[in-house]
Parts: structure tokens; sequence; C-alpha cells
């Protein structure tokens, strides 16, 4: 595997689609992942990524502070950090309220929403991506939209075409549809994050160029996927085929931090993930990250989050 698929399996994405929208102009609504959106399928989860993908016509897409964007049929926007934003037919419109128009959803089957005029029609799939570490570097470094032509097959040929297949299922109500189409709204993510690196320039620093680079990106692999080993600066650098000092110097040019205070940031977000959900001791999570002491694990979380890790197993 790339570096950049290795992070992505190590972060665990949990993929749903909540809503499925028909829209005629002039149209607009407002929008933004809540727990009433994830209920269905669980508790909400820490971090979100919302997706819209636009089976047929077009919208445009507002947020804060930014130009509103076209969307066509066949492209999938994506929000990083679940950013409310407003969708409609054209831009200016007043987002309308519409939780009183929602068909709550029905088993495997999605909430329904069919609204507006009876100008040019939109059909509208909304889903979204949840993920349980507390802090996820991906997240913070990516831009508040990405998006992704499933048709023009820049994502790769058998996934735009997998991914419209499963559209077409989903639209005449075909069994495990929503479940295909949730899964590949995950490798459609992973290839806009793709694309998105393609572009960085080459001065770039932060955690995205880390992961690209060749040598710190695979070290950023290695630590993400081997986290409970006993890793040295010096035993990561022969890793990456470099020597102590250039590593050290490089990874934390690009990621910001020396490469063990990555690593123990790291252990903490897997670990909060754990307590919240198994049930094991304390120490077996502390042990499985990397910590050979409860009492050391401890105290490097409570300095982090600011609560014991038995505080924080019962806020769950």
């Amino acid at each position: 595997m790339d570096a950049l698929s290795d992070v992505m399996s190590a972060v665990r994405l949990t993929s749903n689609v909540f809503l499925d929208a028909r829209f005629g102009a002039p149209w607009c609504i407002a929008s933004q992942i809540g727990p009433e959106d994830c209920l269905p399928y669980g508790p909400m989860p820490a971090q979100i990524i919302a997706y819209h993908f636009v089976v047929d016509g077009h919208l445009f897409l507002r947020l804060d502070g930014e130009d509103p964007i076209e969307v066509v049929a066949g492209e999938v926007i994506l929000m990083p950090r679940n950013d409310r934003h407003a969708l409609g037919s054209a831009p200016g419109l007043k987002p309308a309220v519409i939780d009183h128009l929602i068909q709550p959803p029905n088993g495997d089957t999605p909430a329904v929403l069919s609204v507006g005029g009876g100008g040019e029609e939109t059909h509208v799939i909304c889903g979204y991506m949840g993920c349980e570490l507390p802090d996820n570097p991906l997240l913070a470094a990516l831009p508040r939209v990405l998006r992704i032509n499933t048709i023009d097959n820049v994502a790769g040929a058998w996934i735009s075409e997998s991914f419209r297949r499963a559209v077409e299922e989903f639209s005449t109500g075909g069994v495990g549809s929503t479940t295909v189409l949730s899964k590949l709204a995950e490798l459609l993510f992973v290839e806009a994050v793709r694309r998105y690196l393609a572009t960085l320039p080459e001065e770039q620093t932060g955690w995205l160029a880390g992961l690209r680079d060749a040598k710190v990106g695979k070290a950023l692999a290695i630590l993400h996927t081997q986290p409970a080993h006993a890793w040295t600066t010096d035993e990561l650098a022969s890793a990456v085929s470099m020597s102590r000092s250039a590593f050290a110097e490089r990874f934390a040019m690009l990621v910001g931090i020396p490469p063990m205070r990555y690593l123990t940031h790291w252990r903490l977000q897997l670990a909060a993930v754990r307590l919240r959900e198994s049930p094991r001791a304390i120490a077996q999570i502390a042990f499985e990250v990397g910590y050979e002491s409860e009492a050391a694990f401890s105290r490097a979380f409570k300095n982090t989050f600011g609560i014991t890790p038995g505080d924080w197993r019962n806020k769950r």
C-alpha cells in the first residue's frame, strides 16, 4: 500500500447515506450533519465529512465567506470539517425550512425529501463519513471543500463505474445498495485527497506535505499502522533509509513537530477511541498503543485531554 492508503486504513472512516433528496427549481436549503442525521446509524462521530452526490440536474454550494460553487450531475462534493452550507438551484436564494417535509428513514432506506418549485429537477444523495479520532490530522489539513467527478474517470474507471451502478441500484431500491454506496463514497474520498495532494506546491509544508513526501510519508504510514512498537528516531530513520539528523530535520520541517512527539499524539488519539469503544482494561489499552506503564499512559492522556482515561471512558 502507499502512504495515504496506510494512513487512511488506520483512520477508520465509517460511511452512511442519510438522505435521498429531489428538488424542483427554485429551491434552497441549509445543510449540516447533526445528531438527528446520525441517530439511525449510531451516535454522532467525533469528526464528520459531509458529502453530496448530484445524480441529475445541478446545484450551487455556498459556504460562508466563499464564492458559490456550481456542482453538476456526476460530481461529488465533500466537506471534510462538516461546515454549515447552503445548497440551491441558484446563488442568492434564501434557505427554506424543510425539517417538517423530510420523511424519516425506514430500515435500509434513508430519509427522503422532495421540495421546491416546478422548474428544473435536481436529484441529490446526501451522506457522511464519520471518524472517532478526536483530532484527525488529515481532516484538519484539508480545504473546506473537495470535489470529484465520477463521469470523467478522474477517480479511476472502476470506482466511477461502480459508483454510478450503485446509484442506479439505490434509486430503484436495490437490496444492499446503501451499504455499497457508502463504501464507494469512502473510496472517492481517498481519491479526492490523493488528487488534492498532487496539486500542492513543492514548497508546501504541513501534515499533507509530509504525507506526500516519499520518506516522511513512509514514516507517517509506519507510525500510523504500528503505533505499539517502541520506536526511536534512529530506528524510524533507518526504516526510511535516512540518517537520523536528516530525517528528524525533514520530518519536523514538513509535519511541524518532531517524530516522537507526533507518535505520542497519535497513540493518545487511538487510545481515546478505544476507551470509548472497548470495555478492555485501561492498562491493556495503554499497552496496545505503546505504553509499558499505565501510570505513564494516564499522565500523558490527562496532559492532552484534561481528564483521566477513566473519566474519558465514562463520558461516552
